[in-house]
Parts: C-alpha cells; structure tokens; sequence
C-alpha cells in the first residue's frame, strides 16, 4: 500500500485522539479541557476533530462542559456510559446527563475512581 492512499491525519487531530484515548474509562473530559491538556486549539476545534475522526476512539468520553449527551448520539452515548458506570444524573424532565462534577477527569492519576 502506498503513502498516498493512506488519509492524511492532521498532526493535531493525531493529539486530540490521542488524549481521547486516555481518558479512563467512566470518567470524561470536555472539548475544553482537551483544548487545555494539549495547550492548543480550543473547545470548538477539538469538537470539529472528533467530529471528523473521533470514530475510532471512545468519543463518548470527550463531552460538553455543561454534561448534555452528544445530540444525534445520545442512545449509543448512554449506552457506553452505563456499560462504564460513568457517572450521569436525570433531569426534571426525564432527560440523563453527565454529572460533571464526578465524571470529569482531569488527567491526573486515577486510582480514586471519581472526584468527591
């Protein structure tokens, strides 16, 4: 296989994947915090990588800061977060969301499963 039938990757969608790739699992990290992690870019261009070629990684595990599941991808996200025990919470309206207050991860050692 050649070099050129290969699809180009850009070098920072290749470091915003990867960071996705460490987030354990049942914990999340927001389009910002991934932002500030990689001290580039920001929220709206790490959610226009994963929305390019986040498919192959846990892209249920970068999220909105204020915790609402990925519109279009709620079921498959809630199914993922329930499978990893990621911490949720329901609305008044019957509507689940991230509880960002004990899922966010922010890139430290992890043995303590969530934040209190």
């Amino acid at each position: 296989m050649s070099e050129e039938s290969l699809p180009e990757i850009p070098e920072y969608a290749e470091r915003v994947l990867e960071v996705a790739e460490l987030i354990p699992s049942g914990r999340v990290m927001t389009y910002g915090d991934v932002a500030e992690w990689l001290d580039e870019g920001g929220p709206r261009q790490v959610g226009r990588v994963m929305a390019l070629y986040g498919g192959a990684v846990p892209w249920w595990r970068v999220v909105r800061a204020d915790g609402v599941l990925l519109p279009g991808s709620e079921l498959r996200a809630l199914e993922h977060y329930r499978a990893e025990a990621t911490p949720l919470r329901t609305t008044g309206a019957g509507e689940h969301r991230l509880d960002m207050r004990r899922a966010r991860w922010d890139g430290g050692n992890d043995s303590a499963r969530a934040h209190t």
